[in-house]
């Protein structure tokens, strides 16, 4: 995360890093996986994104992202949220 202050670039940047990646492949392997697997990774992927919503909102908090960052990401995340919560849906 360049664009984080230093202070807070290898603590908390790297967590929301890490925690973006892991999101994505839980919800690529949700997509090539059988109905049994693909809910555990979907939840997975619900959690770990959660978790990404959490750890951004601290980054805004202690001004290590802008408003008008933190906006964008949060409006893409609600969006990937709702996308997950209607496949998990589908999958009930």
């Amino acid at each position: 995360m360049p664009h984080f202050p230093k202070t807070s670039r290898y603590t908390l940047g790297s967590k929301i890093d890490s925690l973006f990646i892991e999101t994505t492949e839980s919800v690529i392997k949700a997509f090539h996986s059988g109905k049994g697997e693909k809910l555990i990774y979907l939840i997975q992927a619900s959690v770990k994104l959660d978790l990404l919503k959490f750890f951004l909102q601290i980054a805004w908090e202690i001004k290590a992202l802008d408003n008008k960052k933190y906006i964008r990401l949060s409006e893409k995340l609600d969006e990937i949220g709702r996308m997950l919560d209607g496949w998990l849906k589908s999958l009930k």
